[in-house]
């Protein structure tokens, strides 16, 4: 708890202040010349070294640019665990919007969806551009196993993760991110291709799997692509141009793929039971968020996932559909 800090409630891209910490010597040097540290002021009874200020954003200032956004008030204000230094730093109040008088004014908690804001702050938001859903791992395997067998599915996860491959994780959960506009995880589109390779290019690649892995780790998505075009190099040889971006990205969008995310979809949104997404939300309309908070929060995720979900079906359905050839 952080005083007046906590006076302002959160509002994903609408926060009129962000706080972030300054270094109190700092504005002692350029207020004062004074070289002394926190430390020489607390022998001498100053007890503002946590002080809260209000700094107005001055024309291209970027104070207020993407690290205080992804960091929460909590996080921002944290002590440093060792104890040292802690007496180094204030927090600083920065004004990034103007407000109307009588508008309640906003701070943000950092940019998350409404799992992690329930989870940590016990609210959602309607609309919440950052909202994902995370489709297990397990569920993956739930699905393959039903289509192929488990042994199958053990077997295509463990050649995937044994190419540098890897989901998010979380205790000791693996699982995949559904963005809020239904683009899949990356990570969860290699698998599946590795998934519907045939027996003998199976094969070839579990034999030269080690030689494919590289040193550095996959940090953003274009490691992730260069590594998967070492990986259709070997299970597609061409004449020509299938390592390039756009080759290597449409094979992930194959009919088959499109399918198999379809019926991930269905199996993650059974975990909601037998009600339909149209019943959430005429439940959600007569839900008071006052009388009802625990039940209308709820349903608000629930609703936000199901529609993601929903997105995640027609991103799928909209790759292209495998030609048939004429038989003559």
């Amino acid at each position: 708890m952080v005083p007046l800090a906590d006076l302002f409630n959160h509002k994903t891209d609408g926060e009129h202040v962000h706080f972030t910490k300054s270094d109190a010597s700092d504005s002692d040097e350029e207020e004062d010349g004074d070289d002394q540290s926190n430390t020489d002021l607390d022998e001498e009874g100053d007890d503002d070294q946590n002080n809260v200020e209000l700094v107005e954003e001055e024309d291209g200032d970027d104070q207020s640019n993407a690290s205080a956004d992804e960091q929460s008030t909590v996080e921002n204000s944290t002590a440093n665990p060792s104890g040292e230094g802690s007496n180094d730093e204030d927090l600083e109040m920065i004004i990034v919007r103007e407000a109307n008088p009588g508008d309640e004014v906003y701070n943000t908690y950092g940019t998350m969806g409404n799992a992690a804001l329930l989870h940590r702050y016990g609210f959602t938001e309607l609309d919440n551009p950052y909202d994902i859903v995370n489709i297990d791992l397990t569920l993956v395997t739930k699905w393959c196993s039903s289509k192929y067998s488990h042994r199958y599915a053990k077997a295509r996860v463990s050649l995937w993760h044994m190419l540098g491959y890897s989901g998010c994780t979380s205790e000791d959960a693996e699982y995949f991110e559904i963005s809020y506009d239904g683009e899949p995880q990356l990570e969860l589109l290699i698998l599946l291709y590795i998934i519907f390779l045939e027996p003998e290019v199976y094969d070839k690649l579990v034999c030269v799997s080690e030689d494919l892995v590289g040193d550095d780790d996959q940090d953003d998505e274009q490691d992730t692509i260069d590594s998967f075009a070492k990986v259709v190099k070997v299970t597609r040889p061409a004449k020509n141009g299938v390592e390039k971006l756009p080759d290597v990205k449409k094979l992930l969008q194959s009919e088959g793929i499109g399918s198999a995310l379809a019926s991930i979809a269905d199996i993650r949104e059974s975990l909601y039971g037998s009600s339909t997404l149209k019943d959430d939300e005429e439940k959600l309309r007569a839900c008071s968020p006052v009388g009802e908070r625990s039940i209308y929060h709820s349903l608000v995720l629930r609703v936000s996932e199901r529609k993601i979900l929903g997105r995640l079906r027609k991103h799928a359905s909209s790759w292209p559909k495998t030609k048939k050839r004429k038989h003559t």
